[in-house]
């Protein structure tokens, strides 16, 4: 495998994981959860630097969409990298 194919394939499975993150995260926010979680913690603090950006441009609402925006970004990533 050549090197660039690797880190290609690195990168495009980090996106993979950090989806994942975000969904969890979605999924978590609708059920009362201890904020002092450790999983709970480093969930917030993987996601939250990407979502806040996001959020500064979407409009203030009481649904956060947020993470689907993220999601819909992140795909475009991989499939950005994907065709390299």
């Amino acid at each position: 495998m050549q090197e660039s194919g690797f880190f290609t394939y690195l990168i495009y499975r980090a996106l993979e994981l950090y989806t994942f993150a975000i969904i969890i995260r979605a999924i978590l926010s609708w059920f009362t959860i201890n904020q002092n979680n450790p999983i709970y913690r480093f969930l917030i603090s993987i996601t939250e630097p990407f979502l806040k950006q996001i959020r500064k441009y979407l409009p203030k609402s009481t649904v956060d969409f947020s993470p689907i925006i993220a999601i819909i970004l992140i795909s475009i990533l991989q499939r950005v990298i994907a065709g390299l």
